[in-house]
């Protein structure tokens, strides 16, 4: 798994991928944090808050993973290179959690130049220090179990088709269904609590509150294992 892990991820940043990746999340994010006036603009809020970012993050990483991981098995179907890679000595589960591994990684890495929004609003607090580290702390903790979620999906998506522009395609319309429609049918039945917790944003959010609640660790563990086994499930039938 670590030799599939270790290809796939310098593979990410042989190419222009990871830069791309990395650049075009901090880029969209800091435009609307710092520099649009819109209502996601720090600035103008009146009040230090992070929560403008951790709104958006979800919503840019619904496009963003899934463009990380279209080419994982697509490429390797397209090239003919899976029935190689079928021959080493490793297992389907190794290759599906060496793929997921280098893919989530890859986003972390993405995640990481954002602490910087973290001591700059820490210092534009009317009181130097006045930001919640608890709230702060549950949201990146549920961007990563979100991030963990859109990267398992993404890979599902990757062993349906050959062209990566379909997985790519298929993994927004799933991951979008996942984070928004559960509330939207929700919303559309006098808010039904039930519906609503099928989805993922409901446990991101109760997770942002600064709660690590197991309820929703495991939401995100079992649907992550889910997309996990059906891609592992998709590879064995190839």
């Amino acid at each position: 798994m670590f030799a599939i892990l270790k290809k796939e991820f310098n593979s990410f940043f042989a190419s222009p991928i990871a830069y791309l990746v990395i650049g075009v999340f901090l880029l969209i994010n800091g435009l609307f944090l710092w520099i649009f006036k819109d209502e996601f603009n720090i600035l103008n809020a009146g009040f230090a808050d992070l929560n403008p970012f951790f709104f958006l993050a979800p919503w840019v990483f619904l496009f963003l993973i899934p463009a990380i991981t279209m080419k994982s098995f697509a490429d390797e179907f397209s090239n003919g290179t899976i029935e190689l890679l079928k021959t080493k000595p490793i297992s389907n589960w190794q290759i599906v959690l060496g793929k997921f591994w280098a893919s989530l990684l890859l986003v972390t890495v993405a995640l990481i130049p954002t602490l910087i929004y973290v001591y700059t609003v820490y210092q534009l607090g009317s009181v130097i220090g006045n930001l919640d580290f608890g709230t702060t702390i549950g949201s990146y903790i549920g961007l990563i179990f979100l991030a963990a979620t859109y990267t398992a999906i993404g890979l599902f998506t990757s062993t349906i088709s050959k062209n990566q522009i379909i997985a790519f395609i298929l993994g927004v319309f799933i991951t979008f269904i996942l984070f928004y429609g559960f509330d939207a049918i929700s919303n559309s039945l006098d808010n039904n609590l039930t519906i609503k917790k099928l989805g993922i944003n409901e446990h991101f959010k109760s997770i942002s509150r600064g709660v690590i609640d197991t309820r929703d660790l495991i939401y995100f563990i079992s649907v992550t294992v889910f997309f996990l086994f059906i891609t592992k499930t998709r590879l064995e039938n190839e």
